[in-house]
């Protein structure tokens, strides 16, 4: 099942920043509602907060947003060929690498998702996009433990970059099963992009497991 879902901006500043999100379903085996597998972004976390882009001229500026515009539209060939071409001249600029890092996990290249992660995290090791990327990359390859500290990672140096918390909820809800975390974790979320009827649910549901597993381990003592 595929959930199409979309963070609401806080204004104009940062739309750049997260301008749509995929999130890929998958049902979990609780009774309670569906539980997303990951947060993946093909079209568009495109990382381009103004904080990642500062620095760089005018004409560089826009050329990233065309770029990032291209992007959102859905045609990935030619943003990818947009940001390479930008990295020529701005090659420290690490949210064009996390963009053509999310191209390549759109089409199944993880190795070379990873190289753009990589290159986006030498150039700056505490840029959030770029370690909520290698955390899904991560989790899609079975390593959870890593993904967790890349997720970690994002959130201690960006304690609102919200979409990290969302990772860090689905991962230890479903593959860590530690639901205690997850449901802080989802509420962290909630809190800093509000009005997600959905993630309400799942709340609501983490909670009634929280309290039911906590009634039966008073009972078992």
């Amino acid at each position: 099942m595929l959930l199409r879902r979309c963070i609401k901006t806080a204004g104009q500043r940062n739309i750049l920043a997260l301008l749509g999100i995929w999130l890929v379903a998958s049902a979990c085996s609780s009774s309670g509602p569906a539980r997303p597998a990951d947060a993946r972004l093909p079209q568009g976390e495109t990382a381009a907060a103004e904080s990642a882009v500062a620095g760089i001229s005018p004409a560089a500026q826009t050329l990233f947003e065309q770029a990032a515009a291209v992007m959102a539209a859905g045609d990935l060939l030619d943003a990818e060929l947009r940001f390479k071409e930008f990295l020529l001249q701005y090659p420290g600029v690490a949210a064009a690498h996390v963009n053509i890092a999310i191209i390549h996990a759109n089409n199944g290249n993880d190795d070379a998702a990873r190289a753009s992660i990589d290159q986006a995290l030498a150039a700056d090791p505490n840029f959030a996009p770029a370690l909520n990327q290698l955390g899904m990359l991560l989790r899609r390859n079975g390593k959870f433990i890593e993904a967790e500290a890349a997720y970690l990672k994002a959130v201690t140096v960006s304690p609102e970059y919200a979409l990290a918390h969302y990772n860090l909820g689905v991962l230890n809800e479903l593959y860590l099963q530690r639901l205690d975390i997850a449901l802080q974790h989802f509420e962290h979320y909630q809190e800093l992009v509000g009005g997600d009827e959905q993630v309400e649910k799942w709340i609501a549901d983490l909670e009634r497991r929280v309290t039911a597993n906590q009634r039966t381990a008073n009972v078992a003592e």
